[in-house]
């Protein structure tokens, strides 16, 4: 990616080159895997499945939540000097507009606002017939590495 336009700290960034984030994480377990990067968004995907269904064999609702929180707190951290900074949720909220028996979802992750403190970010789900599933919006606190 070579757009002068990008958000991101590291201009040529690709998914590949936060494959390193997912082992022993919760986006391990729910198999969240990142498909794209624009120049001011992400996006990820995730399988409805048993680890991420509800009893009655719906998309859980907490697994897209978590879908966003990954999302959002991996855009927060593209963002800044990573040498120097992560980015922590401080509060998620999600609307869950639509059912998912199966398939995978896709989450398009965008900035509403990215300040020196703390970001806000938008992600809608889709199921595979690009419908609109959930919408989420998360605060990410961007703190020094040294503070963790």
């Amino acid at each position: 990616m070579t757009d002068k336009k990008t958000i991101w700290f590291n201009k040529e960034v690709k998914p590949a080159d936060f494959d390193w984030m997912t082992p022993g994480t919760m986006g391990e377990a729910l198999d969240i895997q990142f498909a794209e990067i624009g120049p001011d968004y992400l996006k990820a995907t995730m399988p409805v499945d048993h680890r991420t269904k509800q009893p009655f064999g719906l998309l859980h609702g907490g697994a897209s939540v978590a879908l966003a929180e990954t999302m959002g707190s991996v855009a927060s951290w593209l963002v800044v000097n990573p040498e120097f900074f992560i980015g922590v949720g401080l509060e998620i909220n999600a609307n869950h507009v639509r059912a998912v028996k199966e398939g995978r979802v896709t989450g398009i992750c965008s900035p509403l606002h990215v300040g020196g403190k703390t970001h806000v970010w938008e992600i809608k789900i889709y199921d595979e017939q690009e419908r609109l599933c959930c919408v989420s919006r998360i605060t990410v606190a961007i703190i020094g590495k040294n503070k963790v």
